[in-house]
């Protein structure tokens, strides 16, 4: 059976972007449960990392820890929030660890890098042994933020996808974009296909934080948010033909 998102498949035109980062939520990877790691939804979202790959996009990760740990609520409880927030690191580093093993059981070479060394199960991050696992078509997870307290897992994604001189980040969420109120909520919440760096800032409208949105305008790195549940999504919005915000410039579609 040939998954939607086949490059194989014709509806589906070749990839704008050379190089991109994908930044997925822990909660992403719960599936129906309350917290942990679905194995199959894990699954399900490699596919559609795999199809990105086989289609000749460079693909580099970036996984939230907030189904296993938040330090930030854990801090708003009383617990030291530097602690928290390493802790929040670790449980990253567990969910990079889950999604190479989902990567790598439908083909797909994967390294984890760690900004808190841990050699014992993965890679330590380093830039340009990033960038040549890329060149050589695998894909690499980054894990433990950016290995400091009181940066979020956005400023991370930011931080690795402005490194790695990617085209474009992209926001797995989900919702099929940016919208003024949680569409799940507000049934009336007004929906955007484009929008400015600075209008994301100045209507406050949490797709990321304020330091990552900051960070991709200063690099002029787009920020493309979709559904990371919509089968063959990832593939189309790679495109240019999905249901996607583009927060800064969309890049052009190639002729004809």
């Amino acid at each position: 059976m040939t998954d939607s998102s086949s490059p194989t498949d014709p509806e589906v035109a070749k990839p704008v972007y050379k190089r991109v980062l994908l930044k997925i939520s822990g909660e992403a990877l719960m599936g129906g449960q309350q917290y942990g790691i679905e194995m199959d939804t894990a699954e399900r979202v490699a596919r559609e990392v795999s199809a990105a790959v086989t289609s000749g996009v460079e693909v580099c990760l970036v996984i939230g820890g907030g189904n296993i740990f938040r330090g930030l609520s854990a801090a708003a409880k009383g617990m030291d929030r530097a602690a928290a927030d390493y802790m929040g690191m670790l449980a990253t580093v567990m969910n990079a660890l889950a999604m190479q093993t989902a990567l790598e059981r439908i083909g797909v070479p994967t390294r984890v890098q760690s900004a808190i060394p841990m050699t014992t199960i993965c890679e330590p991050y380093i830039r340009r042994r990033a960038i040549r696992h890329m060149e050589k078509g695998r894909v690499v997870i980054f894990a433990a933020g950016t290995g400091n307290p009181f940066f979020t897992t956005d400023t991370a994604a930011a931080l690795r996808a402005a490194e790695m001189g990617c085209d474009a980040l992209f926001k797995g969420t989900q919702v099929d974009g940016v919208y003024s109120d949680d569409p799940r909520k507000n049934p009336d919440a007004e929906r955007y296909d484009t929008l400015d760096y600075l209008e994301v800032l100045a209507r406050d409208l949490k797709v990321m934080d304020a330091a990552a949105v900051t960070l991709m305008r200063e690099n002029a790195i787009p920020i493309v948010v979709f559904n990371i549940h919509d089968k063959g999504g990832l593939a189309r919005v790679l495109a240019g033909q999905g249901r996607a915000t583009v927060i800064g410039k969309r890049p052009e579609l190639p002729a004809g």
